[in-house]
């Protein structure tokens, strides 16, 4: 079993090379790129049934190296979760992408660079998820991060390059923070390994272990788009094309709360910043929603929900109980896939009406039944309405914060149910606006939504283009995806549950040598 692992990142680079020879060739190209992230899918679902099964996570000494030396790839319910949900949403906004080049042509997402550098983006996460050391993590956002440059700014358009020039300064500014941190751990430790670390850590001076902490947690902060270094991201979103809006917005800063989680729970579990936390996610919450409030133009309305509710997994992550990891990790899973799907929903509106400004969009519910539909149902999930998902991923973390109590926990409770009710309002002014409203009601003489007169990025009203059966079909499978969220589950909190459970007793060296003997 131990031999797939290493095939999660190896697949996609490989995968990424053949794209780029066979260049002039895209139907070649978008069946390896198909092909190889349904493998991995395959694998990463192999991957999670035998460390569920088995309670015992794997992990592979690359080259032979023993541990600590060498560069360990580490699959455990966690990480081979993520890599199963990521792929799945990689392969969804790669076929919507595939309709999008066939309708379009190369404007947009010219097929010979778009192909090698999503699979490259894709090794990037999944090396992400399985890392074994903070080098490697590093690596693994380096590569995500350089693919990401490429496809945030693709059809070199004024705006694209100059919300892409923010983007990159923005994450370099993180990895070298990151970097920085890496040198630090390791000039007072001797050792990158998180399981060693775990060990090390623990025996720093509570003064200098808060330093690291501090300068980690802000490295992912910006990463996860948390407050106050969210600023950059809903400029930097809503320029690109609709796949690659999609792909960013359901799994990038996901990886920066995933660094996050393997921070707070093994690396700094005696040097506690829980109080901090706490404050950061209710102004990212709070803050990230009243932005989606003021909006009127769809994507912004998605990036900064999106902002509000990475504060709902930091919310979780602050209050470090296994009911509180769990449900964290489930709200994770369904946020990937909800976020995801709206902004294809929208991708499809944008294609559809020419616009995706709710103040020039309107009578979609008669021209476009399907399409109300797609946007409609994750609208209503993301929003927190029962027994979907959100609202199930939202019980958990308020019912764990119920059981501490403190003070300061009721708050983010109250904090996080008003941030569900704008966001739920947000999402439903725009459908109420975009599908019902009829257009010769378009401009409001009562005056009703003129408030929004102002907003930003309300963009020019462009041209109609038709919708490939294979961009809808694509939105639509996601859609089923998140209602499957709901069917599903009882099995799906399990699984996180125990992942909450391991998360908060971290595998030793020890155990991780003898995995890797194995």
């Amino acid at each position: 079993m131990s031999a797939l692992v290493p095939l999660i990142v190896a697949l996609p680079l490989l995968g990424a090379a053949v794209t780029l020879v066979f260049g002039r060739n895209p139907r070649l190209q978008m069946l390896v790129s198909a092909g190889t992230l349904t493998v991995v899918s395959i694998i990463a679902a192999v991957l999670l049934a035998a460390v569920d099964g088995n309670d015992s996570p794997i992990a592979v000494s690359v080259g032979g190296w023993p541990v600590p030396f060498g560069i360990v790839l580490y699959v455990d319910r966690l990480a081979a979760l993520l890599v199963l949900v990521s792929s799945i949403v990689l392969l969804a906004v790669l076929l919507f992408s595939i309709g999008q080049g066939a309708a379009d042509g190369a404007q947009e997402t010219p097929i010979s660079i778009f192909n090698p550098s999503y699979l490259i983006l894709a090794a990037g996460i999944f090396d992400a998820f399985i890392a074994g050391d903070l080098f490697n993590l590093y690596v693994g956002f380096e590569i995500l991060l350089v693919a990401s440059y490429v496809l945030i700014t693709l059809g070199s358009t004024e705006s694209r390059i100059r919300t892409g020039a923010v983007y990159i300064v923005v994450s370099l500014v993180s990895s070298i923070l990151f970097l920085s941190a890496i040198a630090m751990i390791y000039g007072a430790v001797g050792t990158v390994n998180m399981a060693q670390l775990a060990e090390r850590v623990a025996q720093l001076p509570q003064e200098t272990q808060l330093v690291l902490h501090l300068l980690l947690v802000i490295a992912f902060g910006i990463k996860a788009a948390v407050f106050p270094v969210s600023f950059w991201l809903p400029d930097s979103y809503p320029t690109a094309p609709a796949p690659v809006t999609a792909v960013f917005a359901g799994l990038l800063t996901k990886v920066g709360v995933y660094a996050l989680i393997r921070t707070e729970t093994q690396l700094f579990a005696e040097n506690s910043i829980d109080t901090l936390l706490m404050i950061v996610a209710l102004a990212t919450m709070v803050i990230g929603v009243l932005g989606a409030v003021a909006q009127a133009e769809l994507k912004r309305i998605l990036s900064f929900t999106l902002v509000s509710h990475v504060g709902y997994m930091i919310f979780g992550l602050a209050i470090v109980t296994e009911e509180a990891i769990g449900a964290t990790v489930y709200y994770i899973v369904h946020h990937i896939i909800v976020q995801t799907t709206l902004f294809l929903a929208v991708g499809l509106i944008e294609r559809r009406a020419g616009s995706t400004s709710i103040l020039r969009v309107s009578g979609l519910m008669k021209a476009a039944p399907l399409l109300a539909v797609l946007y409609f149902v994750p609208a209503i999930n993301l929003g927190g309405l029962p027994p979907f998902s959100g609202f199930l991923g939202k019980v958990g973390l308020f019912s764990a914060a119920a059981d501490v109590g403190t003070p300061l926990m009721i708050v983010l409770i109250f904090g996080g149910i008003m941030t569900s009710l704008l966001t739920l309002y947000a999402l439903m002014r725009a459908w109420n606006l975009a599908f019902w409203r009829e257009d010769d009601t378009a401009d409001d003489p009562d005056g009703r939504i003129s408030y929004l007169d102002s907003a930003p990025a309300a963009d020019e009203q462009g041209r109609t283009r038709r919708i490939p059966a294979i961009m809808t079909v694509s939105t639509g499978g996601m859609v089923a995806v998140t209602l499957a969220l709901t069917v599903f589950a009882g099995p799906l909190y399990a699984i996180c549950d125990r992942i909450g459970a391991g998360l908060l007793q971290p595998v030793s060296l020890v155990q991780i040598g003898e995995e890797v003997d194995r």
